[in-house]
């Protein structure tokens, strides 16, 4: 039995660079233009990729929503060696980490990712639910996997690992990124690192332990 076209529906692109132009036109559009103004039409031709191609991977606008998402999440915490998220070392681990995250919110795709799912919410609930499955969902995920390993390091001591791990990127929600999400304007970088080191530092008051633990 030929299970080639199988393989080129379900499994990994036969042409990645194709699929990556895609992929980049497609986030491009869903920032400029919020998902539900974008087109498949409009896809293909920023792309490059014939519409009939992109269906082939791609069968929803949805499906190519939630890849764009997948895409973005998965890079944010990929670069991280295992050296940098050092179970007994959460305090430079939740750094970097948290880096990485605020990095994404104030970049113009996320920024326009967020900006995309509110004005969906409530009139697009399948695009709405890939947002939060392939971002929220999957970040909250990541750090939560992190703590698991540091509790049995024994360098944080919590209940839940994942209401812990929302409890700490929901530290980096506040007003900078309401202006933010407004056009009002972004914080500096130097802003950013200072929000980065108060909040790791809250977190690790109520959950570290030993070195982790809180500082004067």
């Amino acid at each position: 039995m030929n299970n080639a076209g199988d393989r080129g529906r379900r499994g990994r692109p036969r042409d990645p660079e194709r699929m990556r132009r895609v992929l980049e036109a497609a986030s491009s559009q869903f920032m400029r233009q919020g998902f539900g103004n974008t087109s498949m039409d409009a896809v293909a031709r920023a792309s490059g990729v014939s519409k009939v191609t992109i269906y082939r991977y791609f069968p929803t606008k949805e499906a190519l929503f939630e890849a764009c998402i997948k895409g973005r999440t998965q890079a944010v915490f990929s670069d991280l060696s295992p050296a940098e998220l050092d179970p007994n070392d959460p305090r430079g681990a939740l750094t970097r980490m948290a880096e990485r995250f605020v990095a994404l919110k104030r970049s113009d795709l996320g920024i326009g990712a967020f900006r995309a799912m509110y004005a969906a919410g409530g009139q697009q609930e399948a695009a709405c639910r890939a947002f939060f499955r392939q971002g929220p969902a999957q970040l909250v995920a990541q750090v939560a996997r992190y703590l698991e390993a540091a509790q049995k390091a024994g360098s944080v001591a919590l209940d839940d690992a994942t209401r812990a791990a929302d409890q700490f990127l929901a530290l980096f929600f506040g007003v900078a990124d309401i202006r933010a999400l407004l056009g009002l304007g972004k914080p500096t970088t130097q802003q950013d690192r200072e929000i980065i080191a108060q909040n790791v530092r809250m977190f690790l008051k109520a959950y570290g332990v030993g070195d982790a633990g809180p500082k004067p």
